[in-house]
């Protein structure tokens, strides 16, 4: 259920007292910290590769299949995380800079005129059962 315009502008002002009061929390919930995290995966998920690599390589060595194989598998599944990872990263440009910047002018009133296409199509859906 989309929020009424009440409640859109009880939450905007929320976002501006939370800016005012401590940017820099403000700013860390809007998701770079999202994007350090799944930096810090993507490289765990590297050096979890080159185990792989080296368990693979010992299990060779050692004529070890079952070494071999669990190497194998190491690799296999550090490149599905490191891969996931990097395609969910939030690319820099597209973080919102803050209620200031042009990008979330922009995406405010796109986002706006999708609420107002909703609340329309809600109101009409009422009006159409009998204004319940």
């Amino acid at each position: 259920m989309p929020l009424s315009e009440h409640e859109q502008r009880m939450l905007e002002q929320m976002e501006r007292a939370l800016y005012a009061e401590d940017p820099k929390f403000a700013t860390a919930l809007e998701g770079s910290g999202l994007r350090t995290y799944t930096r810090r995966r993507v490289y765990q998920a590297v050096a979890g590769f080159l185990v792989g690599i080296a368990l693979l390589m010992a299990g060779m060595v050692a004529k070890q299949v079952w070494l071999s194989v669990v190497g194998f598998l190491v690799m296999l599944g550090c490149a599905v995380l490191a891969v996931t990872g990097w395609r969910k990263a939030p690319k820099p440009g597209e973080q919102a800079a803050g209620a200031a910047g042009p990008h979330a002018r922009r995406q405010g009133r796109q986002r706006r005129s999708m609420m107002d296409r909703i609340e329309q199509r809600w109101q009409k859906r009422r009006d159409e059962q009998g204004g319940h």
